[in-house]
C-alpha cells in the first residue's frame, strides 16, 4: 500500500503523513461482510494497545499534554536561533524535535486505526477528530522549526554540517531544503496549518464517513460498496452487471456531494501552490516523493505509450477467452472460469506468504512471522471497516500495523504478501529513527511489490496444472496492469481535472467524461462503456486524500519488475543489497539505491524494463 507511502499530505499535519500505506490498487473495493460467517472467528483482529490502551487512556492524555508543555519549551529556546548555533546544538534540537514529534505521531497514528477500523462509530469519529485537532494545535508551536531550518544561508549550514552530530541529520535536512523555495512566511504558514482542520482535513472526514455509511441495493440485500464492488468479480455475468450497475445509481445519489468535495480540494490545493509557486498541480507532490518531474514525465509517457502491448493486447485475449465480441466494464475483473475459487484458509495464506520471504531470505521471514505470531493484523471485512487494505508504519517505538480484508481468495493472498513487504520495510526502516524512516511513495511500494512477486513466483513454480497456471499468470497480469496501466490513467485523470479546475468550477458531467476518456484509452478498443461508469471515478479515496499519490504504484511496480530481474539474473549479494535499501529508509535518494543493482530510474530505458516483465507475461498467455 497500499497498498498503503505516506498518507495524504493533505492531512494537516507532519506526523498525520506517514500514516498508512494506502489500499492496494488490484484489490480496490475489499470491505464489507465476510462471505461466510466463519471467516470471522478464524481471522485475527489487531491490538491497539501497544500505542494505547483506550481513547480514554490516561497515558494517552498525559503524553498529549506533556507534548504541549514540550513544544512551548522548544519553540521558547530555538525560535531565531538556528542559525547562530553550532553544528552540535543543532543536531541536539532535532533530536529533541524529534522525540516530541514522535509522541505526537504515536497518537496520531492510534486515532487513525481506531478509525479505519470502525469509521462508523461516531464516537470514534469524534475521538479521531478531536485528536487531530489537539495535535493540530500542539504542531502548531513546532512549525517555526523546519522554516526556520530552511531560511539557515548555504554557507552557514555548510559549516554547522562539518560537525559529525549534524551530519548524522543530513538527510533530513537534505529533504526539508527541497522545499525550500515553495516556504511562504511563517505567519502563512501557520495559518494554513492550523486552517486545515477546517478545510483540506474537513473535506476528506466527510468523503470518508460518506463512503463508510453507504449501502448499495442488490439482490434483495443492502451492501457496503465494498461488498457491492466485489460482486463484480463474480463468475456470473449478469450478477456482475447487476453489481455494477447497482453500484452506478447508488454513486449517482451521491454524485453532487462527490462533485463538491472534489472540486472544493481541487481548488484549495490549486490556492495553496499559486502561493508557493509550484509550476503545476503534480510538483508538490513530486517534491514529496524526492523524485525530478523528468522522471516522472519519462514514466508515465512509457506506460501510455505501451497501452497497445500490454493492456489493448490482454484484454483483448480476455474477451476471446469470455466468448464476447466486446467487453463490458464490469468485465475488467470477470474471472476466466466459471468455477468458484477454492478459499484459501488464513493459516495456509500465511504459510503461502512466509515460505516466500523465508525462500528468499530468511531474516525477512523472520520479520513478517512476528505480525502473525503477534496482534498486528486485523483481516476479516467487516461493515464500517476502512476499504482494501494498507500498512501503517506507526513510530518507530511501537511497530506497524496491517489492514486487510481477507476473504480467502488468491489474491487476498497476494494483498497480505503486498502489505506484509510494507511492514517488513517499516520495520527495516524504522532504525534509522522516526524523522529519517519514512520513504518517498516512490520507493515506498519496492517491498510490498518485491513480496507479491516472490509469493506468485512460489505459488506458480509449484503449480503443476496447465490449466490452473495460465489462470494464476492470467490474474497476476490483470493485477499487474490494475498496478500500472490503471494507476497511471488514474493519474491522467487527476492531472486533467486539476489542470481545468484552475480555470473554473468542473460540472460532474465533466468529470465523467474526463473520466471516461482517460479510462477507455488504458482499457482500448476491447470495452464498452455504459453511461453509469462515468459516475465511477468518485469512489477511488486517493483522489481526495493525497493527490497524484497514483503513479507510485506504477513507479514501485516498474521499478520492482527491473529489479527482480536483476535478482533471476543472479546478480552477486542481492539479498545483502536489498536489505540495506529498506534499512535506508528516506536516508537515501532513488539514485543512490538502485545503484548497487546497475539501475537509473532517469534512464529511458529503465522503465520499458519493467514494462517488458508485463509484456513477456502475456506473451507466455498468447501461446497457451
Amino acid at each position: 500500500m497500499t497498498g498503503v507511502g505516506p498518507m495524504s499530505d493533505l492531512y494537516f499535519s507532519r506526523f498525520l503523513t506517514r500514516g498508512a500505506h494506502a489500499q492496494s490498487p488490484a484489490h480496490e473495493g475489499a470491505d464489507g461482510a465476510a462471505a461466510a460467517s466463519a471467516w470471522d472467528e478464524a481471522l485475527p483482529r489487531w491490538d491497539l494497545r501497544d500505542l494505547y490502551e483506550s481513547p480514554e487512556s490516561p497515558r494517552l492524555q498525559t503524553d498529549l499534554e506533556q507534548a504541549d508543555e514540550d513544544s512551548r519549551a522548544f519553540a521558547q529556546a530555538w525560535r531565531g536561533k538556528l542559525a547562530q548555533a553550532d553544528g552540535a546544538a543543532v543536531a541536539s534540537a532535532i533530536a529533541e524535535y524529534q522525540r516530541i514529534d514522535e509522541v505526537l505521531g504515536r497518537a496520531a497514528s492510534y486515532a487513525q486505526l481506531l478509525f479505519a477500523a470502525n469509521s462508523a462509530d461516531v464516537r470514534i469519529a469524534r475521538f479521531s477528530q478531536s485528536v487531530n485537532e489537539r495535535l493540530t494545535a500542539i504542531s502548531t508551536h513546532l512549525l517555526f522549526f523546519t522554516l526556520e531550518m530552511n531560511r539557515i544561508p548555504d554557507d552557514v549550514l555548510a559549516r554547522q554540517l562539518s560537525d559529525p552530530a549534524l551530519a548524522h541529520w543530513e538527510p533530513f535536512i537534505r529533504d526539508l531544503r527541497v522545499f525550500r523555495p515553495y516556504q511562504l512566511s511563517d505567519e502563512v504558514e501557520s495559518v494554513l496549518h492550523e486552517k486545515s482542520v477546517t478545510g483540506a482535513a474537513a473535506w476528506n472526514r466527510l468523503f470518508d464517513e460518506t463512503m463508510a455509511s453507504l449501502r448499495v441495493s442488490l439482490d434483495g440485500e443492502d451492501l457496503t460498496l465494498g461488498t457491492a464492488l466485489d460482486r463484480m468479480s463474480s463468475p456470473d455475468g449478469n450478477a456482475r452487471a447487476r453489481a455494477a450497475k447497482a453500484v452506478g445509481e447508488t454513486l449517482t445519489e451521491r454524485l453532487r456531494l462527490f462533485s463538491l468535495v472534489t472540486n472544493t480540494l481541487a481548488k484549495d490545493k490549486a490556492i495553496t501552490d499559486t502561493l508557493r509557486h509550484y509550476p503545476r498541480p503534480t510538483s508538490a507532490r513530486n517534491c514529496a516523493n524526492m523524485v525530478e518531474d523528468a522522471v516522472v514525465d519519462a514514466l508515465v509517457q512509457a506506460v501510455t505509450t505501451s497501452y497497445p502491448r500490454l493492456s489493448h493486447r490482454y484484454y483483448a485475449l480476455k474477451a476471446k477467452w469470455l466468448g464476447v465480441e466486446k467487453l463490458q466494464y464490469w468485465d475488467r475483473n470477470a474471472p476466466l472460469t466459471t468455477q468458484a475459487e477454492p478459499l484459501i484458509p488464513w493459516k495456509d495464506a500465511t504459510a503461502q506468504v512466509l515460505g516466500a520471504y523465508e525462500g528468499f531470505d530468511p531474516r525477512m521471514g523472520e520479520i513478517g512471522r512476528r505480525f502473525f505470531d503477534n496482534p498486528w493484523i486485523d483481516a476479516p471485512p467487516v461493515p464500517g471497516k476502512a476499504s482494501g487494505a494498507f500498512a501503517h508504519p506507526t513510530v518507530p517505538s511501537a511497530h506497524p500495523y496491517l489492514l486487510l480484508n481477507y476473504r480467502g481468495r488468491t489474491r487476498d493472498v497476494m494483498t497480505l504478501a503486498h502489505e506484509l513487504g510494507h511492514g517488513v520495510h517499516q520495520v527495516l526502516a524504522g532504525q534509522q529513527g522516526y524523522l529519517m524512516s519514512g520513504t518517498p511513495l516512490t520507493l515506498a511500494e519496492t517491498a510490498s511489490v518485491f513480496g507479491e512477486m516472490l509469493t506468485f513466483r512460489a505459488l506458480l513454480d509449484a503449480q503443476t496444472d496447465p490449466t490452473r497456471r495460465r489462470l494464476m499468470l492470467a490474474a497476476k497480469v490483470e493485477d499487474m496492469l490494475n498496478t500500472v496501466v490503471r494507476q497511471i490513467a488514474f493519474y491522467r485523470f487527476e492531472t486533467l481535472v486539476h489542470d481545468e479546475r484552475r480555470e473554473g468550477e468542473l460540472l460532474p458531467e465533466r468529470i465523467g467524461e474526463i473520466w471516461r476518456q482517460t479510462q477507455a484509452e488504458s482499457l482500448g478498443p476491447a470495452f464498452e462503456f455504459a453511461p453509469e461508469y462515468d459516475v465511477y471515478w468518485t469512489y477511488v479515496p486517493h483522489f481526495i486524500h493525497s493527490p497524484f499519490y497514483v503513479y507510485a504504484y506504477a513507479f514501485g511496480d516498474c521499478l520492482v519488475n527491473a529489479l527482480y530481474d536483476v535478482f533471476q539474473s543472479g546478480h552477486p549479494g542481492f539479498q545483502d543489497k536489498y536489505l540495506d535499501m529498506l534499512r535506508a529508509g528516506g536516508t537515501k535518494r532513488h539514485r543512490e539505491l538502485l545503484a548497487p543493482f546497475g539501475l537509473d530510474a532517469a534512464d529511458p530505458g529503465f522503465w520499458n524494463r519493467g514494462l517488458d516483465v508485463i509484456a513477456g507475461f502475456i506473451d507466455e498467455l498468447e501461446r497457451t
